[in-house]
């Protein structure tokens, strides 16, 4: 067998394998699931008591998920860094 083959062949097995793991997640836009019987409505109900902020796009980002948004702001800001000195031309 050629490498290319074997590329090909690992890159269809993982094609399958991510299409069998869609049957598991929940119709598009399906007001059954989970996040939207659960999460949205507390957000919705409670955001302005809880955290005092008007606006609930603001509200969920920067109090009920801020540590996420940090800890993703920080990497996005690491592989930015990471770029710029991959990049960057040398004096010598």
């Amino acid at each position: 067998m050629t490498r290319k083959f074997v590329g090909i062949l690992i890159a269809v097995i993982a094609l399958i394998a991510l299409m069998q793991g869609l049957k598991d997640l929940p119709k598009w836009a399906d007001p059954n699931q989970p996040a939207s019987i659960h999460v949205s409505p507390r957000y919705i109900e409670k955001g302005i008591e809880e955290t005092g902020v008007p606006n609930i796009v603001t509200a969920v980002l920067a109090d009920y998920r801020g540590y996420d948004t940090l800890f993703e702001t920080a990497v996005i800001f690491t592989a930015g860094v990471a770029v710029m000195m991959l990049l960057r031309r040398s004096k010598r």
